[in-house]
């Protein structure tokens, strides 16, 4: 969850530049693609150094 947590610091930061309002943390999750998902859990995974497709 802290891949996650970081995406969205970095989005929120990203928004108050451009002087725009975020959307809150349940709909971030909710709007970011399949493949953004799979970076996200594939970071993790290699951060930890676990492989859980063997």
């Amino acid at each position: 969850m802290v891949e996650y947590n970081l995406g969205y610091d970095y989005y929120k930061q990203a928004c108050q530049g451009y002087g725009l309002e975020p959307i809150n943390f349940a709909f971030y999750l909710l709007s970011l693609s399949k493949a953004q998902l799979e970076a996200y859990n594939e970071r993790t995974t290699q951060k930890r150094g676990h492989n859980f497709d063997n």
